[in-house]
């Protein structure tokens, strides 16, 4: 199977599943602020690992984590009606840390940048 196939099906599956997540699924265990950020797909297209993002308290996410792969075999029929393949893959969904790590690093680097203008605001009157 080519690769290209793979990929785009693989964003057809991650805009699907999106919508399906944010508009169709009632779970009260499904925190609102959960969004799709990937989606891999095995070369036969049978498996797919869902990465979802989701903000909340650690226990949100691992509340909404379950909820999501409770709702895997509805979210795999609907992804069946919506995309025409032979086999309608797996859905395992998985937590996806990216952003959060990314917004802590971006809060890393700004407290850094603070920290040397403040040092050398104060250190700049001085003789050398």
């Amino acid at each position: 199977m080519s690769e290209n196939r793979v990929r785009r099906v693989a964003e057809q599956i991650k805009k699907d599943i999106g919508g399906i997540i944010n508009y169709e699924i009632k779970d009260p265990g499904v925190a609102n602020l959960t969004s799709v950020t990937d989606v891999s797909l095995s070369r036969d297209l049978r498996h797919a690992s869902v990465y979802v993002s989701i903000y909340g308290s650690e226990a949100e996410k691992e509340e909404t984590l379950q909820a999501l792969n409770r709702a895997a075999g509805f979210i795999r029929s609907e992804i069946g009606k919506r995309i025409r393949l032979r086999h309608t893959p797996e859905i395992n969904f998985r937590l996806d840390n990216s952003i959060e790590y990314g917004a802590y690093i971006e809060r890393v680097i700004k407290s850094l940048k603070e920290e040397d203008d403040n040092g050398h605001e104060n250190g700049s009157g001085q003789d050398h």
